[in-house]
């Protein structure tokens, strides 16, 4: 055989070397990247009847339990809809828990029963993501720590301002750390909707944790309260805990990109527009927690090539 005949039988040997290994490089990627229904099974979805999901109860405008109507209603329930629906659950089988914020890392609604989501203005840190059943989802929430007082306190302008005050917050919150530097007298309570009690009462002197939490209770009571932009600069970052179950958490986090980039999703926003933009009115001092969903990472599932070629936002049903 001539040499041009043996270069050319040796570049298609390379060539089919080069075919065998994209072949072998593509079959390990496909069975290494899992489905949606794979993530779903992994999660423990398949098959389930309800979804059971920890929310506050006694936060106007974020999670709120009306005894009345038995509904619950606010921006974090609204996310939660949001996320179940994506998940393949009817708004009849979500059923809420209320969870206070010692529970939010056991994942333990106040019967003690656990829950399969925390969806309860709960901020990620890498503190807190450290415990063995915390594994946060991408946020969902951008907002920053503020104070509320009563309509005759002079303004706050920094955690100082509170220095020999009597100031109520959460001991499990991410706004108790910095308030004994401040030198403010910490006053501590099961829940912000009992510091906001006796504030109005005129047992303690502000209180303080995220500014769109005490949005709502300013929005509710804005003859007798008033709130303060302290400058705080770290955002405080709300997430969806999924209780160290990393398939759910990839589901969610599938759900909130979605509908972050999805230009015909508007849920998330119409609970935006219908919860926490209002409250804006009553705290003109503070300013409104971020009117934009944060930047939500792609999660890799495996699918067709023309879905990702075309741009398709996959959905998680």
């Amino acid at each position: 055989m001539s040499t041009g005949g043996n270069r050319w039988l040796r570049l298609g040997g390379v060539a089919v070397g080069v075919v065998a290994a994209l072949v072998i490089a593509v079959t390990v990627w496909y069975q290494a990247v899992p489905t949606l229904d794979d993530l779903k099974a992994e999660a423990g979805l398949k098959g389930k009847a309800e979804l059971v999901i920890g929310v506050k109860v006694d936060m106007p405008g974020i999670g709120l339990y009306d005894p009345e109507t038995k509904t619950y209603s606010g921006f974090d329930v609204d996310i939660a809809y949001l996320i179940a629906a994506d998940l393949g659950f009817q708004s009849d089988e979500v059923r809420f828990l209320e969870i206070q914020n010692e529970d939010r890392s056991r994942m333990r609604g106040v019967t003690g029963e656990r829950v399969d989501l925390v969806i309860a203005t709960y901020s990620a840190t890498p503190e807190r993501e450290a415990g063995r059943q915390v594994s946060f989802s991408d946020p969902y929430l951008e907002t920053e720590q503020s104070v509320v007082t009563r309509k005759d306190h002079g303004p706050v302008l920094a955690l100082s301002g509170l220095a020999g005050e009597r100031v109520c917050t959460l001991s499990t919150s991410t706004s108790e750390g910095p308030l004994p530097k401040a030198g403010a007298k910490v006053v501590y309570e099961d829940t912000i909707a009992a510091c906001i009690a006796k504030l109005r009462s005129g047992e303690l002197d502000a209180v303080t944790t995220d500014a769109v939490i005490l949005g709502g209770f300013v929005e509710k009571y804005p003859d007798e309260l008033r709130h303060h932009d302290i400058g705080l600069e770290t955002p405080e970052l709300w997430a969806v805990n999924t209780g160290g179950n990393e398939a759910l958490r990839k589901l969610v986090n599938i759900s909130l990109y979605n509908s972050r980039n999805d230009p015909a999703d508007k849920r998330w926003e119409n609970a935006f527009d219908k919860h926490l933009r209002p409250m804006q009115k009553a705290s003109p001092n503070q300013p409104n927690p971020i009117d934009e969903q944060p930047e939500v990472a792609e999660v890799e599932v495996r699918r067709w090539p023309w879905e990702r070629l075309s741009g398709l936002v996959l959905p998680v049903r």
